[in-house]
């Protein structure tokens, strides 16, 4: 067993970075000053390939538990991604077959051992015990909930009053996420805010299953490259396992009001230091300066200090006097808006032909994220492209 930590300073960092909320914060903290070891988890559907910054807040947070010496718990959802869970979200999520699961699987393990310990988590799949289910052990398990207590969530509430569908799988995930506490005998489990009912839901269905209900944690949600929630589904994604260039490109490319935040979540830098940083950017300090320290902060951590360095040193170079013109005029655009349309209207290409090919040419360059735009539906976003060898244009979405 794990030496388990009781220092005080090191548990209030535990239950202060980066949180939200806590239920119930006193018992929580008594737990972690008793010396007792606790079973700490997270669940975490493989709807994408990739584990994104915003994904590796709470891993990092279970990294945390871990150094104070809890038994993490990490549950795979291979079964509740069929689902899909429906927090946040404004429309039914698409249900997964097995062959996309096993595909978004394949290189997930991997990905989470550069935040844990792999060697000190119990990794479990929660098909396990799901498909085994009978059809008398699902009403049992939905018997925890009412359909008044579903309609009241806020995103089927917001659907609901608006006249959109809310589908009665999706009733269903909850309650699925919260069966797994049973299975796993959790203590506490950590989530990302938008999960707060399904966390809670864990806590009525241990109730209802005689066992002693999890203590929950949620965690502040992470801002991706154009400013919404980071999601797979939105492109908007830093993965962990992007290269050192395209790493640091996309932490140059988030809104200057999110660099503190970023430090916060996604870095180990000291809270003090990312104070003093925050108050010098409201004093007026040029943000850049902290945008290159927080970018070789991330890169580090995902690769080496080296490789971090030269991401930075590859960056400014890119973005140097002698490779973009200075007196670039900004064209303002609509969020969502397709990169093909505004280089029409601006008259850089005569036709979708023409911008076709030169995306098959390689020609076409996000400046600010280091990447050749690949995709003829690329939607735009804020920061300088590259087209053929001396064409720029700077874009700003407004």
């Amino acid at each position: 067993m794990s030496k388990i930590i009781t220092d005080n300073e090191k548990i209030e960092e535990v239950l202060t970075r980066g949180v939200e909320e806590i239920f119930i914060k006193e018992d929580l903290k008594n737990k972690l000053l008793s010396g007792k070891q606790l079973r700490i988890k997270l669940g975490i559907d493989p709807t994408s390939p990739f584990i994104h910054l915003g994904r590796a807040v709470t891993l990092r947070k279970l990294r945390a538990f871990q150094n104070l010496g809890h038994h993490i718990v990490l549950i795979i959802g291979d079964y509740t991604a069929k689902i899909g869970d429906p927090s946040d979200k404004l429309e039914k999520r698409p249900m997964l077959d097995d062959k996309q699961i096993k595909n978004n699987l394949k290189k997930y393990l991997e990905q989470i051992s550069l935040v844990l310990d792999m060697k000190k988590v119990e990794v479990r799949y929660n098909s396990e015990w799901l498909k085994k289910m009978s059809f008398f052990d699902i009403g049992k398990l939905l018997e925890c909930f009412t359909v008044q207590q579903m309609s009241k969530r806020r995103n089927f509430k917001e659907r609901l009053d608006a006249g959109v569908d809310v589908f009665m799988v999706e009733f269903l995930y909850p309650a699925l996420q919260g069966y797994d506490s049973v299975e796993v005998k959790a203590d506490v489990e950590i989530g990302g805010f938008d999960q707060l009912f399904n966390l809670k839901a864990g806590r009525t269905v241990q109730k209802r299953y005689g066992q002693k209900e999890q203590d929950i944690m949620t965690l502040s949600m992470l801002e991706g490259t154009d400013g919404r929630k980071m999601s797979s589904s939105w492109g908007n994604i830093i993965s962990i396992i992007d290269t050192p260039e395209e790493m640091f490109g996309k932490v140059m490319a988030i809104n200057d009001e999110l660099i503190t935040k970023y430090f916060l979540l996604a870095t180990d830098m000291d809270k003090k230091a990312i104070e003093v940083f925050f108050d010098n950017l409201k004093k007026g300090e040029n943000p850049m300066i902290y945008k290159k320290i927080l970018g070789v902060e991330i890169v580090s951590l995902y690769h080496n200090k080296k490789k971090a360095t030269e991401a930075q040193m590859n960056w400014e170079k890119t973005f140097s006097k002698k490779e973009i013109p200075t007196d670039l005029p900004i064209i303002n655009v609509k969020k969502g808006t397709l990169l093909v349309d505004v280089f029409l209207n601006q008259k850089i290409v005569l036709s979708k032909t023409e911008f076709r090919r030169l995306i098959e040419a390689g020609s076409i360059t996000n400046l600010e994220l280091n990447k050749k735009i690949s995709n003829a539906h690329e939607m735009v976003e804020s920061t300088v492209y590259k087209i053929g060898k001396k064409r720029f244009c700077k874009l700003e979405i407004k």
